[in-house]
């Protein structure tokens, strides 16, 4: 059939994956489906280490090898998420100055 005659779609509907949607995502590490692998080199650091799991509301498999060194990377990286940095907003023209003049923005500092 030709395309100029047909009013309906001919061409297939897109799959998710070409709109962005990330059907393939990885779990959350510190989940209980997921939990942190952590290598600690004893147990009085282990103990120290599951404290401090329990504190955030994570799990983890922590793992006491003498011979190894010490393996807090993911446990780090999770803690020390950088926050959401948020700006205030730009007044208006008709808002009183941010200066502190009493005047309206538009005729002092806009």
């Amino acid at each position: 059939m030709s395309k100029f005659f047909y009013k309906g779609r001919i061409e297939k509907k897109p799959k998710h994956e070409s709109f962005g949607y990330n059907t393939k995502r990885a779990a959350k590490l510190g989940t209980e489906a997921n939990p942190l692998p952590l290598t600690v080199t004893s147990d009085e650091r282990k103990a120290e280490v599951e404290a401090i799991v329990a504190q955030n509301n994570l799990f983890a498999n922590i793992t006491v090898n003498v011979e190894a060194k010490e393996d807090l990377v993911e446990l780090d990286t999770i803690l020390n998420k950088p926050a959401t940095t948020v700006f205030e907003k730009t007044p208006s023209r008709n808002d009183p100055c941010s200066c502190g003049s009493g005047k309206k923005y538009k005729k002092c500092c806009g």
